[in-house]
């Protein structure tokens, strides 16, 4: 049987930008909550679990605040990576 070994040196390890990632999840996320809020807002006269598009639209709300603390969990992440490698 034949051993293959195989190596990289640290020189070609070539870090992610993450940043596109983070601003399409930053734009996502306000672009929900613009959603949400106007979904709730036309349809708050009938205040009822029964409005459907009253829950849909608390729901988008609610999806978005996860989106950006997903988006904010990945930035501090890769920033503070950078911030440790520079040291």
């Amino acid at each position: 049987m034949a051993t293959r070994t195989v190596t990289t040196s640290s020189t070609e390890h070539s870090e992610r930008d993450v940043m596109p990632l983070v601003k399409m999840m930053t734009a996502a996320a306000w672009l929900l909550l613009g959603i949400g809020l106007i979904l709730s807002l036309l349809n708050i006269n009938h205040f009822s679990d029964r409005n459907t598009s009253l829950m849909v639209g608390i729901g988008f709300m609610v999806g978005s605040v996860h989106i950006y603390l997903i988006r904010t969990a990945i930035h501090l992440v890769h920033s503070r990576m950078i911030a440790s490698k520079e040291e």
